[in-house]
């Protein structure tokens, strides 16, 4: 039996779908905030005081985080300073993919309604031999895991899993 290798998780991409596609665009170095928490109300028992009842309530998902080096032109950054500087809010969905060694997806998340609430760039300090980099903050509603690629890679069949928010 041959054994499993989990994929590296420097192989990814990020498209915005509905802007024009650009290679460099879909160039991030770090994403972060791509999981799902299960909320809980807290609710005291009635009469019993040493005891609380934790109930399930709904999923809730922090707002993905993407990192690149600045860029100078960019759709993506158009799209954030329309949402952000002119309050033309356009939600749209997002796909980040994790790729396999032939640049294939090998997992997809797809990020439902997704708009950005901050976009900042790094520190300029003439003392440091740094790249600037760019940060975008985008809420999003919920995501779907797409581990159609992984068929492949794991030797299953198509295995949709979603997440959602009630």
């Amino acid at each position: 039996m041959a054994a499993y290798y989990p994929p590296p998780g420097f192989h990814f991409k990020v498209e915005v779908l509905g802007l024009p596609p650009n290679d460099n665009d879909a160039r991030f170095t770090e994403i972060s905030g791509l999981s799902v928490e299960q909320a809980t109300e807290e609710i005291a028992e009635g009469g019993e005081n040493r005891f609380l009842q934790k109930f399930p309530t709904r999923a809730k998902y922090p707002e993905l985080v993407l990192k690149r080096g600045l860029m100078v032109s960019s759709e993506i950054i158009k799209w954030v300073r329309e949402c952000i500087e002119d309050f033309r809010i356009q939600p749209r969905s997002i796909d980040v993919k994790l790729l396999n060694e032939k640049h294939e997806p090998l997992l997809t998340w797809h990020l439902v309604n997704a708009y950005p609430t901050r976009w900042a760039v790094s520190d300029l300090n003439a003392t440091s031999n740094s790249f600037v980099v760019e940060t975008l903050q985008l809420f999003y509603q919920y995501f779907t895991l797409d581990r159609s690629g992984s068929e492949i890679h794991l030797g299953r069949k198509r295995n949709v899993i979603k997440a959602q928010a009630m």
